[in-house]
């Protein structure tokens, strides 16, 4: 090689796709035809688009040109009830004590209100039949006992949330879809009294000082609401609705939720008294996982929960549910999710169960996990087992803890035995998509096995989505638990 010469790595030799001729091929050995494979038939063509592609694109075109109202439609039968309702309402309640109404239960109302009704619409000269009696009796005990527009919504088991944007655009999901309800609220006087009716049953309250609020309903549903002037469309309210029935793992199972090794597996580790934590994102099922995974707590345990807003409904006959208390007006007496679960160690619990953490109260609920109060469960917000257990060690470090983060992390390993990823997929289903094992630490990152896994395959033409639940195959870390309530073998067999 002569000075000053760039030294030669092996001559270059020309990319080739698709299918190399003979000549080619010797040249090239076999590397050009099988790294740069035939491309598929449906693949795009110098000239334009593949199939897949141009119906995709028309999709999004055609998303970009529709247009929408966003205003919920009251129709028909509806709407002339509504309208009658308006002109009954005032003169009713000059005729009812608001006092003595507020006694009576709603068909001990609807009795007493029947002849008024009558009355009124005798003398605004309006003739009913008995269907448009009926509703509108129902409009009017709703509006003066219940949440007025709100109930039927409320009693529709089907409807599994709701969302009121300002008074005139309500959605609701059904069936893991968004769609507008066909309600209005007739101002935002009259939604925001319902919300002030919501709130006051459970002792808070919502105004301009203090704009935000969680609640809860009779049957333990989820109430949350942001009033003016952080809710710039008007009073927005929020409602998750729980079923009435309790949810077990088996109907989980049963929904396609999980595979059955993974029901057998989780039914153990509930039994075994191993410290689960549930991942997932909002509106993913933890809360109802919690309830399922609750059912296999041994009837003779105490079990303790605590929450921001009571919604566990713990399937146990030996269980205290505790809730936090928000500041009053002069920002004293707020007691947290921490203050409750230093006072729950003086109460003998076998089980303290964490609603959701969010903060530094994820050390203090380390801490009963590792005094003495195996079993123990919360739920918090991840996308993945991995991104929980950095969740964990930065809510810790959230608080005013000075504790190093390898001691942290250390905690969190020797704390928690296995994380359960819940995820609401795009189609509306939820499925359990992950099993973790938390097995320790090696240097300063916890090690973690996966015991099962949902693994996404395809879509069907009605958008479905088909996947299956995998199992690694792999020894259990924590069928020692196992072993010491004698369902080794049945969990070995489960993860196998």
């Amino acid at each position: 090689m002569g000075a000053g010469a760039r030294p030669q790595f092996g001559v270059a030799k020309p990319m080739r796709g698709g299918t190399a001729t003979p000549e080619q091929s010797k040249d090239s050995g076999s590397s050009g035809g099988e790294q740069f494979p035939p491309l598929p038939a449906n693949a795009p063509t110098a000239t334009g688009m593949s199939a897949g592609s141009s119906d995709a694109m028309s999709r999004l075109d055609e998303r970009m040109n529709t247009t929408h109202s966003g205003e919920s439609q009251v129709g028909g039968f509806e709407a002339s009830v509504h309208k009658i309702k308006e002109q009954v309402l005032p003169r009713l309640l000059e005729r009812v004590d608001p006092e003595a109404a507020a006694t009576l239960s709603k068909d001990e109302l609807s009795e007493e209100f029947r002849p008024i009704i009558m009355e009124v619409l005798a003398e605004l000269k309006v003739t009913l039949n008995r269907r448009e009696q009926f509703a509108l009796e129902k409009v009017l005990v709703d509006e003066l006992l219940g949440f007025g527009p709100l109930e039927e919504l409320l009693n529709d088991p089907d409807v599994s949330d709701i969302m009121v944007n300002g008074p005139d655009q309500t959605y609701i999901e059904k069936k893991g879809k968004l769609i507008i309800a066909p309600i209005k609220f007739r101002d935002e006087t009259h939604l925001f009294q319902i919300a002030q009716r919501i709130v006051n049953q459970v002792g808070r309250r919502v105004d301009q000082t203090t704009p935000l609020a969680d609640a809860r309903l009779k049957d333990g549903s989820r109430v949350n609401v942001i009033v003016p002037p952080l809710s710039l469309r008007g009073t927005a309210i929020s409602i998750r609705k729980f079923s009435e029935k309790p949810i077990t793992l088996d109907m989980l199972k049963d929904f396609g939720s999980m595979s059955e090794k993974m029901c057998t597996a989780l039914k153990i580790a509930g039994a075994c008294r191993m410290n689960i934590v549930i991942s997932g994102g909002t509106g993913s099922g933890k809360t109802t996982m919690l309830n399922a995974l609750s059912k296999m707590i041994d009837p003779g345990e105490r079990v303790l929960t605590i929450e921001d807003a009571a919604e566990l409904r713990l399937q146990q006959p030996h269980w205290l549910p505790l809730e936090t208390r928000p500041p009053n007006l002069e920002g004293q007496g707020a007691i947290t999710i921490g203050d409750l679960v230093k006072n729950a160690l003086r109460m003998r619990p076998d089980r303290i169960i964490l609603g959701e953490i969010r903060g530094a109260e994820c050390f203090d609920l380390l801490a009963a996990m590792n005094t003495g109060h195996d079993g123990s469960m919360c739920t918090l917000h991840a996308n993945s087992p991995r991104e929980c257990l950095g969740r964990m060690e930065n809510m810790i470090l959230m608080g005013d803890i000075k504790i190093p983060k390898e001691a942290i992390s250390r905690q969190i390993a020797e704390s928690v035995d296995l994380i359960v990823q819940v995820k609401r997929l795009r189609d509306g289903s939820r499925r359990t998509t992950n099993i973790t094992e938390v097995i320790g630490m090696e240097g300063d990152v916890i090690v973690t096995q996966e015991l099962f896994k949902f693994e996404y395959l395809d879509e069907s033409e009605d958008g479905k989505i088909l996947g299956e639940f995998r199992s690694s195959g792999l020894r259990p870390y924590t069928l020692e638990k196992a072993r010491q309530f004698g369902f080794d073998q049945a969990y070995l067999e489960a993860c196998l």
